[in-house]
């Protein structure tokens, strides 16, 4: 095994004329993929996220648990009825450059996650339990509407469509950070880069090397400056699992982001210490493009697909890090809900094969004959060797031929919202918060380019509204179950496995604690 070098925790000492200092800490993280963007409100990634959580902050922000807790808000109260919640702002809070944060920005904020003209919309079904927020975002109505006020600099109060019980998990979002008015105005498109970006969290920007790194320090104006022990943190894109791994064993980072599947025995025992696995709550899945044919003409195709995945020998053999096969949408660990998996789940794999071979031939494609399949992904070794894996499934017991396309990531993710796709897309989602519906809610026929599969049910969507407005939880909760089966049964997703985090965290680093929704915000974080 080769040596860690200690250059990429920065803890030696330096001699500067006769005078001993100590360096600068440094944390160097793994992330995944090059950022869309650095604006929250617009992001849809977790590599975005991992950074919009020590940047940004809302009214609410998450632990180091993953559990929200008071960000910009101190305190709060609730109307009787359950669709008034009034924020009392923390004194003294201040944006990056030391100007105040006043109420103003958090309405602000709130009115562009919402406006499709500024943000196209792309996060605002999350807070479409306030008042008129999903109307604005259909272009009914103005921004100006939307249920956030601010009667005084210190005071927030949000109107709710209805009672929402899970309000306070969403917006402890890290993509419905609050923004500072003034300084997005005078700074108009260029606000986003270095030197003009200003932000509400510990860390601040400092430097943006496209494909290089994004680097964050300490931000002095922060209530909780004096509690952050790392100085600089940096995020490193690197889609490829095996060159992070190897800059990992080189010192040059100390979390990855990821594990090579392959190399996951060798770490087990080889660098026990290091390896980090926790379940996490979501789940990898591929979506037809149902604005297409022939996925939009015949859902038994679909279905013959998905029965022929035997998805205990994907889990084992190529992602091998915990996670586990899914048939259900919704993953487990979703309090008082049980995901809705398909009748011939449990089914033995012989009959599932004939019985998609019937469903094949009936659609029109007898032994496969006919159907090309193109399986779209992102540049990543386990994405490709999955998509191998399933092309090789349907081959060999479908006799469906497929196609491999992979993008890297920005590409990609364009590609899959404006459907420029002529087949399957891979698609993965970690829930924003612990509910159902922030599952389900993605596949809304209203939601917009953000809907995997472009899937439009009428009926789905009714009971989705049914369940926001349904005050009994447990009613709530058979409504939700409802609308994951129907979506099951429609086959607008093929479920593949659930989520699990697997990665290298050096012992050294202290704070480190393993979520469902892998959220470590560098503040509470130390190094030994």
């Amino acid at each position: 095994m080769r040596p860690f070098r200690t250059a990429a925790i920065a803890l030696s000492l330096l001699t500067l004329a006769g005078q001993t200092a100590l360096a600068e800490t440094v944390l160097r993280r793994g992330n995944y993929a090059e950022p869309e963007t650095l604006d929250p409100h617009t992001a849809t990634g977790l590599p975005e996220a991992q950074i919009f959580y020590d940047m940004y902050e809302g009214l609410m922000v998450r632990g180091p648990d993953g559990v929200a807790k008071p960000g910009l808000a101190e305190s709060w109260t609730v109307s009787e009825d359950g669709k008034t919640y009034t924020f009392r702002l923390r004194n003294g809070l201040k944006w990056s450059d030391g100007s105040p944060i006043a109420a103003g920005d958090v309405v602000f904020s709130l009115r562009r996650v919402v406006n499709p003209a500024e943000t196209q919309a792309r996060n605002a079904n999350y807070i479409w339990p306030i008042r008129n927020a999903k109307q604005i975002t259909e272009g009914k109505l103005p921004p100006e509407e939307l249920g956030v006020s601010a009667p005084d600099d210190h005071t927030v109060v949000i109107e709710l469509e209805r009672p929402t019980a899970y309000l306070l998990k969403v917006l402890s979002y890290p993509m419905l950070a609050t923004l500072p008015t003034k300084q997005m105005q005078a700074a108009g498109n260029g606000f986003f880069s270095a030197g003009k970006l200003v932000s509400s969290g510990p860390y601040m920007l400092d430097r943006y090397v496209p494909q290089g790194y994004v680097k964050l320090v300490r931000n002095p104006h922060h209530r909780d400056a004096a509690k952050a022990s790392i100085d600089a943190v940096y995020f490193h894109p690197t889609e490829d699992q095996d060159t992070e791994l190897k800059r990992y064993r080189a010192g040059e980072l100390d979390t990855t982001y990821t594990l090579p599947a392959a190399q996951i025995d060798w770490v087990r025992e080889n660098l026990p210490d290091h390896l980090r696995v926790n379940p996490q709550l979501g789940t990898y899945y591929y979506a037809p493009n149902l604005t297409k044919s022939p996925w939009k003409d015949d859902k038994r195709i679909m279905q013959a697909l998905s029965m022929a995945i035997d998805r205990g020998p994907i889990t084992e053999k190529l992602t091998r890090g915990g996670e586990l096969p899914a048939h259900a949408y919704v993953p487990p660990g979703v309090p008082d809900y049980t995901p809705q998996a398909p009748a011939w789940a449990d089914w033995p794999m012989d009959k599932r094969i004939a019985e998609a071979k019937k469903l094949l031939a009936a659609a029109g494609y007898p032994e496969g004959e006919g159907l090309e399949v193109e399986l779209l992904f992102n540049t990543k070794e386990l994405e490709r060797r999955t998509a191998v894996g399933l092309a090789a499934m349907w081959q060999q017991r479908l006799g469906v031929k497929t196609v491999l396309t992979n993008q890297e990531w920005k590409v990609f993710l364009d590609t899959r919202r404006t459907k420029n796709f002529p087949g399957l897309s891979r698609q993965g989602y970690i829930g924003a918060y612990d509910d159902a519906n922030v599952f389900l809610e993605w596949y809304r026929s209203d939601i917009g380019p953000e809907n995997p599969a472009g899937y439009a049910n009428p009926e789905f969507d009714a009971l989705l509204d049914r369940a926001a407005a349904e005050p009994d939880a447990e009613v709530r909760r058979d409504l939700l179950q409802q609308a994951e089966r129907m979506l099951i049964e429609d086959y607008a997703a093929i479920p593949v496995y659930t989520y699990a985090s697997k990665r290298l965290v050096n012992p050294k680093i202290k704070g480190w604690v393993d979520n469902p929704l892998d959220v470590h915000p560098t503040l509470y974080l130390s190094v030994e």
